[in-house]
């Protein structure tokens, strides 16, 4: 499914998180999908290990793969849920800026939904 040219300009953890991305938009790879571990999708493509782990990680940051640990890297859910994702992760960087700790974040989140604001 995915393939590395050599002969492009592009990186290759580029083209891997290019094609990872192309995959999962056409529904190719779908929400809860698990993809081949770090160093089993470097070996099939010849590349060193960091490579793929870099393609991944911005993959991951993005919002399209989630790692879970030992359990693998999954396909994240459908756009809603990265959107939830990444408002949750602004949410974190805005209140830590804040000076906020986790506990009175989760309870003014909590009181939000509660009250419908």
């Amino acid at each position: 499914m995915i393939t590395i040219d050599t002969s492009l300009a592009e990186p290759p953890y580029d083209q891997v998180k290019r094609q990872i991305s192309r995959l999962v938009a056409v529904g190719d790879l779908r929400p809860g999908d698990k993809l081949p571990t770090v160093r089993r999708l470097a070996a099939d493509l010849g590349l060193a290990p960091n490579t793929v782990a870099r393609a991944y990680r911005e993959l991951e940051a993005a919002g399209v793969l989630d790692t879970r640990g030992r359990a693998g890297t999954f396909v994240t859910g459908d756009e809603r849920s990265r959107a939830a994702r990444q408002a949750a992760v602004e949410y974190a960087q805005r209140v830590r800026n804040l000076g906020l700790s986790a506990d009175e974040a989760l309870a003014l989140v909590e009181r939000s939904l509660a009250s419908g604001h």
